[in-house]
């Protein structure tokens, strides 16, 4: 990763949701990334656009759902999401912008 794109192209966005707020406490963040990102490019990432050490990721592959709106039946799009556990003492403010 010669560039900051090439990591923006990795991590999408945080999650913000209650559970993955509560994981906060145990220093783990949550961030939707690339479907074909390997937990080695979600490492290099996130060390390089936030200056953290991250110790340990997780990866869960959500697959896409189809849904019925109105008679019609659509799909909801799949997606990956990491939960990303960092050093001890180090955090990331989610509430600012990178």
């Amino acid at each position: 990763m010669k560039n900051n794109n090439a990591a923006f192209d990795v991590i999408l966005s945080p999650v913000v949701t209650e559970k993955s707020t509560n994981l906060n406490a145990l220093n783990k963040l949550t961030f939707k990334v690339s479907k074909n990102a390997n937990k080695f490019s979600i490492k290099k990432s996130i060390e390089k656009l936030y200056k953290v050490e991250v110790i340990k990721i997780n990866t869960i592959l959500f697959k896409p759902k189809i849904k019925i709106v109105k008679g019609k039946v659509g799909k909801k799009t799949g997606y990956k999401k990491a939960i990303v556990t960092l050093k001890e003492g180090q955090t990331i403010d989610m509430t600012s912008g990178v």
